[in-house]
């Protein structure tokens, strides 16, 4: 299929070109990797979750590697960390959620991993300590040891290695208490989700909340320590732009295309904590809006611009998104994004028919 004339002359569009034709089939060789690494785990129950949240959720991996094109980083290398990272997420977020387990301590001791991965120096934990199941066949100390490998050779790593576990520590506590019980979860949340909001008055907690879920933060820090002599500075600058901003957006993105099913099963969602459907979508244009605004303020604007319209594409594009309750929140962000966006988000139209997405 010739590519349209207003994509080929756009380097954002084509960096999303590049992105599905080059990086998306080796994403998928690193899941087939892992899927045929646990497999054949003595625990049945593990190995399920395991290959279902490789399955399930390969479009994780398969968004968070656009990363494996920021300038100046190894491509194979960022491949091989952002898939093997997003995987401890997810897999440990299915071992939270569906193996009918609800222990605070099991739940921390288990996501010890998502902030060790992140310390090449870091001696490994039991993960399973505290959990019912644990013979994976060491699948999960293979993928932490794998991120770490990956992160101990980065010229920059020194630079971004603080940030990155304040980002860890935030995700794994935000998952520690959203899967406990019903009753309980919003408490815990709660308890240690106010005293760190406090920094951020302008969103508000459950946003913040919704900011902490995602990886993007994490990538994006990796990726920008390949290049080196990177200063604390632009550390400082890409973190004020993802987090709250591209992160939050990211994970209410993913919230609200799932927020009528969320609904229906009584699953914790963070849209839902907005008053009505016109503020939820003020505040998730705004989070467009500072998003693409911090963006341009950058090294590699055209970079971060993409990730952001392609979060919108992405998600916009998802077949959820058909439900009428949504279809004003969807026609709010795509006005909001311009045409460019517009454009992206027929793209992914296409190759969501085509099962590429």
């Amino acid at each position: 299929m010739p590519v349209p004339y207003v994509i080929k002359e756009n380097p954002k569009f084509l960096l999303i070109l590049r992105f599905v034709k080059e990086v998306f089939p080796r994403v998928k060789k690193e899941l087939r990797f892992w899927s045929s690494r646990v497999e054949k785990a003595p625990d049945f129950v593990l190995s399920e979750q395991a290959l279902d949240s490789l399955q399930r959720k390969a479009f994780h991996c398969l968004g968070g590697s656009l990363y494996a094109l920021y300038p100046g980083a190894e491509r194979e290398t960022m491949i091989e960390f952002i898939v093997a990272y997003q995987t401890i997420s997810d897999y440990l977020d299915n071992l939270v959620d569906a193996a009918n387990v609800q222990d605070e301590k099991a739940f921390a001791q288990l996501h010890l991993a998502m902030t060790e991965a992140l310390d090449p120096e870091a001696e490994l934990s039991d993960y399973y300590a505290e959990y019912p199941h644990r013979e994976d066949g060491g699948y999960l100390e293979h993928l932490v040891r794998t991120c770490q490998a990956n992160l101990k050779a980065l010229p920059s790593f020194p630079v971004v290695k603080a940030e990155l576990a304040w980002l860890a520590s935030l995700y794994s506590s935000l998952q520690t208490s959203k899967h406990l019980r019903i009753e309980e979860r919003e408490e815990k949340m709660l308890s240690w989700l106010r005293p760190n909001q406090v920094n951020y008055p302008e969103v508000s907690v459950w946003e913040f909340a919704a900011a902490t879920g995602s990886t993007l933060g994490i990538f994006c820090l990796v990726a920008a320590a390949h290049r080196p002599g990177l200063t604390s500075e632009e550390v400082c600058r890409l973190k004020r732009a993802y987090f709250p901003w591209i992160s939050g957006l990211h994970i209410l993105l993913d919230y609200f295309i799932d927020f009528v099913e969320d609904r229906e099963t009584k699953q914790l969602n963070f849209v839902q904590y907005y008053a009505n459907i016109s503020e939820r979508e003020e505040r998730l244009v705004l989070f467009l809006r500072e998003s693409l605004e911090r963006s341009r303020h950058l090294f590699y604007p055209k970079f971060h611009q993409a990730v952001v319209e392609g979060l919108l594409a992405m998600y916009l594009s998802d077949p959820k998104t058909k439900i009428e309750e949504l279809n004003g929140g969807t026609r709010a962000l795509l006005s909001a994004g311009g045409s460019k966006i517009r454009i992206l988000y027929w793209l992914c139209v296409l190759l969501r028919k085509k099962g590429i997405l």
